[in-house]
């Protein structure tokens, strides 16, 4: 199969999308299918670049916010995405934006199917102007990216359960595939540490610092937990909320909080998992997730999470027990959860190697071979 991957920045750094679509692109082509790139320019090296290179599109006002988040938008140019979707048998779908509406009707308009992937919601971009729980406005949102992208597909990746039935109740016309996006299988270097009770625990939160990843909770915790003063926090990750966090941080530490100034750095793909593999624990307090990947990325490492559960964060599927789930913003139930582990080393150590084992499921080369039957699917759906 001939597949274009249509996304505004392909080659985003320390952007979950864009890295979803780079795995996917490249597992794709290593199972032997042909696929291409429409996308913006690749910024951070000169090569490699899309197969078909759209200009940066900047968002008025907005552009700085956006660029913070790590992404970028790329501009429509309509004789470039024509030639593109000519080349392909399949059009693949990686947002609902403004390139994507444009492409969805140009493959229509040359018989060629078009599928998609459900990687955001609206309240991942409202979240960042403090409207994410402006239901009207993300409402609408939806509605906007139903009828003028996703349904022009004949089919849709849904990476989550959580996902799936949110499209189902807002009525969503194409076929709906429960495929996760898949992590690459690694192997466990858990880091065994010893309790001896002078060191500090190293309590650990992987994400963009944004709204939607809620960061504070984990820092408020600190204030109702009996472990404070032993923990050591460490958030791996930058964003638009790098200030407003570190400067939570340390006014726990110097308000004697906590013992240890909380650290804050951005690790590249190797460095998270050796991270995940000595922590005592991984937190995810994030209000708003479609699957959350870094969270299982660390859990092969056999650490034990402890996730927030709401109604538009998926990734509390990953949780084997009670213990590992708190309800979203709720401070004193994240730190009840951190002290129980913390009070159980040994069942913390054996809950970790079933995490590990539960990541197993999620092998990316899994999600592939699905993606590969959907693709399949589409082509069958248009010859008939």
């Amino acid at each position: 199969m001939k597949i274009l991957f249509v996304v505004n920045n392909f080659y985003a750094p320390g952007n979950g999308l864009s890295a979803s679509a780079r795995r996917t692109v490249q597992y794709l082509r290593e199972a032997g299918e042909e696929v291409r790139v429409l996308s913006g320019r690749n910024h951070e090296a000169e090569t490699p670049q899309p197969d078909y290179v759209l200009a940066d599109f900047h968002v008025p006002v907005f552009d700085g916010l956006v660029q913070s988040h790590g992404y970028k938008f790329a501009k429509t140019d309509i004789a470039i995405i024509r030639r593109a979707v000519r080349w392909a048998d399949v059009v693949h779908l990686e947002e609902p934006f403004i390139i994507q509406m444009f492409t969805a009707r140009i493959a229509k308009y040359y018989g060629v199917p078009c599928t998609g992937t459900y990687h955001l919601h609206p309240e991942n971009l409202f979240c960042s102007i403090n409207l994410g729980e402006w239901k009207f406005l993300n409402y609408n949102m939806l509605r906007l990216w139903r009828d003028f992208v996703f349904d022009y597909c004949t089919d849709i990746q849904c990476p989550t359960e959580n996902v799936l039935e949110r499209l189902q109740k807002f009525g969503f016309k194409a076929r709906l595939h429960l495929i996760s996006n898949g992590i690459i299988p690694d192997k466990v270097t858990r880091i065994e540490r010893d309790d001896d009770p002078s060191r500090p625990f190293l309590v650990v939160c992987i994400g963009r610092l944004a709204v939607e990843k809620d960061q504070p909770t984990l820092l408020e915790a600190m204030k109702y937990s009996k472990y404070a003063h032993r923990i050591q926090l460490y958030f791996a990750g930058r964003g638009p909320e790098a200030d407003t966090v570190k400067d939570m941080a340390h006014q726990l530490y110097e308000d004697g909080v906590v013992k240890y100034d909380p650290i804050f750095q951005f690790h590249d793909r190797d460095g998270l998992r050796m991270l995940a593999a000595k922590a005592d624990l991984y937190i995810h307090c994030a209000t708003v997730e479609v699957e959350g990947l870094s969270a299982l990325e660390a859990l092969q490492q056999a650490v034990v999470p402890v996730i927030a559960k709401g109604e538009l964060t998926a990734t509390s599927q990953f949780a084997l027990d009670e213990h590992s789930l708190f309800p979203t913003k709720d401070p004193e139930a994240l730190a009840s959860c951190i002290d129980y582990w913390l009070d159980h080393p040994e069942e913390r150590h054996t809950m970790g190697w079933r995490y590990a084992e539960s990541t197993e499921e999620y092998d990316i080369h899994k999600s592939i071979a699905a993606l590969i039957d959907m693709f399949r699917q589409a082509m069958q759906t248009k010859k008939a």
